[in-house]
């Protein structure tokens, strides 16, 4: 009954700021692609120029012997860099807002949401290549692939959630932003993106299940490429790892909220 007296008073405080957010979003969206030739396309050039890049280079060392391998490198690709993307610019969302909320009262959360709406738009428009790219590399479509919602729909909130507790962390510790480029960069390496935890010997293989974002990788390589329905465990451990980036992310700001005022 609690959760959904928290839902039902942030749905009515989004709809109360619904302007500002809308502005915000509109902001962010501007910020990002201003002064560029390209503009939006950026979205769709941006992760393709990636993944070639990517294929070029490590299809000699681990896609020889690898059947479908171009959808396996975007696929893995596409979800990593969504992540890296949101994470990123939530973290910052604090900061660059701070002569907004220390002058007038609004819910803070607003600013990482207003981060994310973009971060989101372009993960849409990137999908829609990597399908294209699937047609191309002979992938059957199945109406197992409605099972994508799945994944896409909680790498969103986890990083929302994620978003919360780095966007906390920066008002408090400004270093968190040269950590958590380590951090990500070793993530990257630790999520499989270009080779198969296949490789790997059996009882090392489920160590890599620690890291939520190759769930969510491996979760999407099994729906395309091998048209099988994922586990309800792997299913189980994609939604743990997702609640619990937005408990401790809302957790944070609720005992926060009135602190950031004096550190930004």
């Amino acid at each position: 009954m609690d959760l959904k007296k928290a839902i039902t008073k942030k749905v009515h405080q989004l709809k109360k700021h619904q302007f500002l957010f809308e502005e915000l979003v509109k902001r962010d969206f501007k910020q990002k692609y201003k002064r560029t030739v390209l503009g939006m396309a950026w979205s769709v050039i941006s992760p393709v120029l990636h993944f070639l890049v990517m294929k070029i280079v490590f299809t000699g060392f681990f896609g020889r012997d690898m059947p479908h391998y171009s959808t396996y490198l975007f696929a893995g690709n596409v979800m990593y860099s969504f992540f890296r993307e949101s994470t990123t610019g939530g973290m910052n969302s604090l900061m660059l807002n701070k002569h907004i909320f220390t002058k007038i009262n609004v819910p803070k959360y607003l600013f990482l949401l207003s981060r994310n709406v973009s971060s989101i738009i372009n993960f849409g428009l990137t999908l829609i290549v990597f399908f294209v790219f699937c047609i191309f590399d002979g992938i059957t479509f199945t109406w197992k692939f409605i099972f994508l919602l799945y994944p896409c729909v909680m790498l969103m909130l986890f990083n929302i959630g994620l978003g919360l507790i780095l966007s906390a962390l920066y008002v408090f510790f400004r270093d968190i932003q040269y950590l958590y480029d380590i951090f990500t960069m070793l993530l990257m390496y630790m999520s499989a993106i270009y080779y198969s935890v296949d490789a790997y010997a059996s009882y090392i293989q489920p160590a890599f299940l620690i890291n939520p974002v190759y769930c969510v990788i491996k979760y999407v390589r099994e729906i395309v490429i091998n048209g099988t329905i994922p586990s309800l465990g792997l299913h189980g451990l994609i939604l743990f790892y997702t609640l619990l980036a937005l408990g401790a992310g809302a957790l944070i700001y609720k005992k926060k909220n009135h602190a950031f005022l004096y550190y930004v």
